[in-house]
């Protein structure tokens, strides 16, 4: 069970339960996903996150399959790598001992073929693998209960809609809600061959197979909400098709890494599936959507964060993430909502809990670095494509955003950007640590606001000298100017203001009285990736996080252990999160440290390892690692989850220096080195500028070789020594 926490009036999940089954087996497509158990069953027990969502609402809760009144055993189960089938294997128990209808156990095979697409798909197979007839009643019990997802994650309502009279017809069931946002919303479940009993909530199957035969249930379940078109639902087949067509397409129209190690491969591959199952197609191009099943929606750090690591194998992410971002970029002052002009979306709901603003986060602004981001992902979608057009497009965004961070980012005119919620019920903490006791002093004590974070005035410092670049290319040569000055002088300032002496790192914020919080944190190497860091000082930001005070030896812990709220169980203050340690390989690589970035590299290469399907969750616990013990699993932690997915990628790019000049163009590897992991990587169909490459790399004792395998069009292959 999952319950509302509410502590120093923010919400959180409180999990008071463990999950059923680790093994959750999730499908995507747009903005419907499910939950399964490994059964392929969805139950209301563990912390009862099981179901089939569309528009953050769960369209159905229960579905549970039994044979003759028993739950067949389990055999296995495993979503197809490229996230476009589930498959589950189960037989049958020991049914009706001593009786003349008795069935031994494992006489039954069912298999179960799982899609989603238009609708949620089953072929359910039953095979008779025994040598007389089998008779056997087969049943599927159903509920829809029209929960929120935020209801799902503990938000308890005082009132909800109404259920609406269920309709049935011979082969098909029709579940019904009308919400308090006067919105009615319909499950409608379809069978073929029809049930011999159909009711409410149960399906009824008299299942006859002569020896060696079998026969298929198929199942159709369908998400309407009124006021939508319907969903074109066609049969499991067609699905099948559309959807092996629609994946291989996505996977193949970029470009492709594969190496001489079978278990990294995996975890590329899964990685790269995951992405694409993320990925919803919105009005103005792709966008990841944060991950299952908490944050199935478009998240602007998440979204920005992602095609940051992604850039390099698919520019379009990127293009997709800031075309979205700049449509819904704020043009007024809403305090509700945490809204100013020009500051770039938090996070956006479509359920009815949203709706009726029940909580903020229909059209939230709550996060004080997805602007400077915005700006900086912009920058560096140029510097991979070239594509002054699109840049020029939405360049009055640009300019919007950065005076976003001159007028409302720096409140008190001090040269830092900072934050403090307007409501009571916008988020306490505004960074990517949004836990509310994330920010504190040394003493434990929590921040008061308005909070200036470490990394934060790196993302306005990247963001000033990207804008620059490009108010460069659109002759807006004083603007450029301004922002070359700006960014030198919040590169002074942090360096002054940031830098605790007594801790050796970068101090995680500044508190509202202007004080450190002297505290050391993950925050510090993000320093490095944007490169506000002084050289002297990144050499020591380095050499702490790759210690064993914040290395657990699967990653970077968020803070060590050494801090006085260190829990290496809590959510933001002792655990490892994959997309905070790839960012912190990058700017390590940045500085030349590209062996430790590689340690980075090593640690959550072996993490995958243990991983269910070598899918890396958006965060793990952060206790040391243990021989012949994998990590700590987080028990609310998403996976998949974009940003998580999206880390080897970055990882790759971190140690092999890989960088772009699409006007040359060139591709360029700075000191490139490869993991002790990896003998062998191959980058095929590596576009740029118009021209398509395939690379072999290779690890030797000393350095790494670099063979242009085959070139399409005018480019050139750089290595910088």
């Amino acid at each position: 069970m999952v319950e509302k926490l509410q502590l120093g009036e923010q919400w959180y999940i409180l999990a008071t339960s463990s999950p059923a089954d680790e093994r959750k087996r999730v499908l995507k497509h747009n903005d419907m996903f499910v939950l399964f158990d490994r059964f392929g069953d969805i139950q209301p027990i563990g912390l009862g996150e099981e179901g089939l969502y569309a528009g953050d609402t769960r369209f159905l809760s229960q579905l549970e399959l039994h044979l003759e009144g028993k739950r067949p055993m389990y055999l296995n189960s495993t979503v197809k790598d490229d996230n476009g089938l589930l498959t589950v294997e189960l037989m049958n128990p020991d049914l009706n001992p001593g009786t003349d209808q008795a069935i031994a156990s494992g006489v039954l095979h069912i298999f179960r073929g799982k899609i989603l697409h238009d609708a949620c798909y089953e072929d359910l197979r039953i095979t008779n693998y025994g040598t007389t007839p089998v008779e056997a009643t087969l049943t599927m019990e159903f509920d829809a209960d029209y929960h929120d997802i935020f209801e799902v994650r503990g938000f308890k309502r005082s009132h909800r809609g109404t259920r609406l009279p269920p309709q049935i017809t011979r082969d098909e069931l029709s579940l019904g809600y009308r919400g308090l946002d006067s919105v009615v919303r319909h499950t409608r479940i379809a069978f073929d061959p029809p049930p011999d009993k159909l009711t409410s909530s149960r399906a009824e199957f008299r299942i006859r197979l002569a020896p060696k035969s079998d026969t298929h249930i198929f199942t159709t379940i369908s998400c309407e909400k009124e006021g939508t078109p319907l969903p074109l639902i066609s049969d499991y087949q067609s699905a099948f098709k559309r959807i092996n067509e629609m994946v291989t397409s996505s996977l193949q129209n970029r470009c492709k890494v594969s190496s001489s190690d079978a278990h990294f491969n995996n975890w590329l591959d899964r990685s790269a599936a995951d992405l694409v199952m993320l990925t919803t197609n919105l009005q103005h191009g792709p966008y990841p959507y944060a991950g299952l099943p908490w944050y199935s929606t478009t998240f602007g750090r998440d979204g920005i964060i992602t095609a940051f690591q992604y850039l390099w194998i698919d520019p379009g992410l990127a293009r997709g993430v800031l075309a979205h971002l700049a449509a819904t970029q704020a043009n007024v002052f809403d305090p509700a909502r945490d809204a100013e002009p020009g500051k770039i979306l938090h996070e956006a709901r479509q359920g009815e809990v949203a709706a009726l603003d029940e909580i903020p986060f229909r059209c939230y602004y709550g996060t004080i670095d997805a602007t400077p981001l915005f700006v900086a992902l912009a920058g560096a979608y140029y510097d991979r494509t070239g594509d002054l057009s699109f840049i020029r497009g939405i360049w009055p965004n640009i300019r919007r955003a950065l005076t976003w961070i001159n007028e409302y980012g720096d409140r008190d005119g001090d040269g830092f950007i900072e934050y403090a919620r307007y409501s009571d019920t916008g988020l306490m903490q505004q960074g990517w640590k949004d836990s509310y006791d994330s920010i504190f002093h040394s003493d434990g004590k929590l921040a008061d606001a308005p909070i200036a974070l470490c990394e934060v005035q790196g993302y306005v410092y990247q963001a000033r000298l990207q804008a620059a670049r490009l108010a460069t290319l659109l002759d807006e040569h004083a603007l450029a100017i301004e922002l070359h000055n700006a960014a030198r002088r919040i590169k002074h300032l942090f360096n002054e203001r940031f830098w605790c002496e007594t801790l050796g790192t970068y101090a995680i914020a500044l508190d509202g009285d202007k004080r450190q919080c002297a505290v050391a944190s993950s925050n510090a190497g993000h320093a490095l990736w944007t490169g506000i860091a002084s050289n002297e000082r990144a050499a020591r930001v380095v050499a702490q996080l790759v210690s064993d005070d914040f290395f657990c030896g699967w990653g970077i812990r968020t803070i060590p252990p050494s801090e006085i709220r260190y829990n290496p169980m809590a959510y933001h203050n002792g655990s490892v999160w994959p997309h905070d340690n790839a960012i912190i390989a990058a700017g390590m690589a940045h500085y030349g440290y590209t062996a430790e970035a590689m340690k980075i590299f090593n640690g959550l290469n072996e993490a995958s390892l243990y991983m269910d399907q070598r899918r890396l969750p958006e965060l793990f616990c952060g206790f040391s690692k243990r021989p012949d013990e994998g990590p700590t699993l987080y028990p609310v932690a998403c996976a998949p989850q974009a940003w998580a997915a999206g880390s080897v990628f970055y990882l790759l790019q971190a140690c092999l220096g890989l960088s772009f000049d699409p006007v040359k163009p060139e591709i360029r590897f700075r000191h490139p080195r490869l993991p002790a992991f990896l003998d062998k990587l191959e980058i095929r169909d590596l576009a740029i500028g118009g021209a398509v490459v395939d690379l072999l790399i290779q690890r030797y004792p000393n350095n790494v070789g670099i063979n242009l395998v085959r070139k399409e069009g005018k480019a050139e292959v750089v290595t910088i020594a």
